[in-house]
């Protein structure tokens, strides 16, 4: 049977309204070769760019029209550091892996290089990690694991209380249900109590209610952008 939980991060896709200023920094700070640069699928106007991290995993961003003009508010859109506060749902911080110490100190070296401060690095127990800002207010850290996260030494039973996880909740969470369905799962009514996609409501029931292989005929971009 197919294991039925995802495996690590595809990618993971920023907003921006410089698309080369983050071009720039990713690949000449970070290292990460660009591979590709595209208009995005069926976004007109789009433009979506991915750099490769390892053979499965890539750093994306996204540049849309009058994203400049959508003000970035400390404390709301953007936390500034990694203990600093933003709106529900947003991303706080973004930390990228590398294998050991060595790895760690050479991106250091490589960051501070490119005239960007790294801070650290800093021991959190399972993990070391540096801390340095990239364009357009992201907070960003780069860490290596030093153990194995125990779950018995580092889920606090107080945490879970303040959390208000119960005992039987937190068994839950410590042992994932399987997933055992095997036949396709038709997809599920709207129903507004579940997280949904942005799309207007009337839209998204007429998503909802198309076969998959219609979404998938209709919504799929196959070729590259560029012919050989």
């Amino acid at each position: 049977m197919t294991v039925q939980q995802p495996d690590g991060i595809h990618h993971i896709a920023i907003m921006s309204a410089n698309m080369k200023e983050q071009l720039t920094f990713f690949t000449q700070v970070m290292g990460f070769p660009l591979v590709a640069l595209f208009d995005m699928h069926g976004v007109p106007g789009g433009k979506h760019a991915f750099l490769q991290m390892a053979d499965d995993s890539f750093f994306s961003v996204v540049e849309l029209a009058g994203i400049a003009e959508i003000p970035s508010t400390l404390g709301i859109t953007h936390a500034g550091t990694g203990a600093g506060k933003c709106a529900a749902g947003t991303m706080q911080h973004m930390a990228f892996r590398v294998p050991d110490e060595a790895g760690l100190i050479a991106m250091q070296n490589r960051i501070r290089k490119a005239g960007v401060p790294a801070i650290g690095p800093i021991g959190h127990g399972f993990c070391k990690s540096i801390y340095f800002a990239g364009p357009e207010g992201l907070t960003l850290e780069v860490s290596y694991a030093v153990s194995e996260v125990d779950p018995k030494r580092w889920i606090d039973p107080a945490m879970l209380a303040e959390c208000g996880i119960s005992g039987e909740e937190a068994q839950a969470m410590l042992n994932p249900p399987p997933c055992l369905a095997e036949a396709p799962v038709p997809q599920p009514a709207y129903d507004a109590s579940k997280p949904q996609l942005a799309y207007p409501v009337e839209t998204l029931k007429t998503i909802l209610s198309a076969p998959d292989a219609a979404i998938t005929m209709q919504g799929s971009y196959n070729e590259p952008p560029v012919a050989v």
